[in-house]
């Protein structure tokens, strides 16, 4: 019962995140970047729920319209190394050879390094864009799709269902796209949901050391950078919100692995 409550939670959690990322810009009762003078710095009240920023800004509305940035650039970087990854690691396993020790050491080659300290210096290289931090959040992610694929296919590449396709003429390429990578998908639909919240944290950390959005966009990382500088002169509220935020959606992505991960597991099924 526990279990399925905390699935519960979590896909919860998972829709109203959509929810704010599909239609934050009408939810917000203010425009994020609109500045005021005479509101600067106020603590939270009815009229500014989270308080107000060093320009007047109002920081509940800049949480809410934030949230659609951060999940397209996790969404995005995701994606793009869920079809690379998954795509090299299936190719891995089905063929082995050559094919396995040069994508296998092209993985080893990417987790050699610290991930985060990676794409640092990949953003640095290129120029901090919202583009670029999609490129090295997707980069670093490589290696966990590589290998979850890799191993699943690996397992599958001798079962009844391929050697029957086999023995029907069917091509070698069709038999991985059709029979084998299909089998593949719930494992990988877990590591999926993890790597979305390590790439909001890490688009956040990038924007958090100057390396990711820019100011003034709205964005989690940026936000809590910006109030870090006010906490000693008593503005809590400037980083505590978006820092709460960044937590829950993390926490929400987290909890929606495990919980996938008990629905595909026929183990935890029985």
């Amino acid at each position: 019962m526990s279990e399925n409550l905390v699935t519960v939670v979590s896909f919860s959690l998972f829709l109203f995140i959509i929810f704010l990322g599909l239609f934050g810009e009408f939810l917000a009762p203010y425009d994020p970047l609109a500045t005021a003078a005479s509101n600067t710095l106020r603590p939270p009240s009815w009229a500014h729920p989270f308080g107000t920023d060093n320009l007047g800004r109002d920081v509940l509305s800049r949480v809410i319209v934030a949230t659609r940035l951060d999940l397209s650039i996790a969404l995005s970087a995701v994606a793009l190394s869920f079809v690379i990854g998954s795509a090299l690691g299936s190719v891995a396993g089905f063929w082995g050879g050559w094919w396995d020790r040069i994508i296998g050491r092209f993985s080893d080659t990417i987790m050699a390094f610290p991930l985060f300290v990676l794409a640092m210096g990949i953003v640095a290289a290129l120029g901090n864009t919202v583009e670029n931090i999609i490129y090295a959040t997707a980069i670093i992610n490589l290696p966990f799709y590589i290998r979850v694929s890799r191993a699943e296919t690996s397992i599958r590449r001798q079962a009844g269902y391929v050697a029957a396709a086999r023995l029907c003429g069917i091509s070698e390429i069709r038999i991985l796209a059709t029979q084998v990578f299909p089998n593949t998908l719930p494992p990988m639909m877990v590591q999926i949901s993890l790597n979305m919240g390590w790439a909001i944290l890490n688009a956040a950390g990038l924007s958090f050391i100057g390396l990711g959005v820019r100011a003034p966009d709205a964005e989690w990382g940026i936000m809590v950078a910006e109030g870090a500088t006010y906490i000693v002169s008593g503005e809590w509220w400037l980083a505590l919100f978006p820092g709460a935020a960044l937590m829950i959606a993390v926490f929400c992505f987290n909890l929606l692995g495990d919980g996938l991960r008990d629905l595909v597991d026929p183990q935890r099924r029985t």
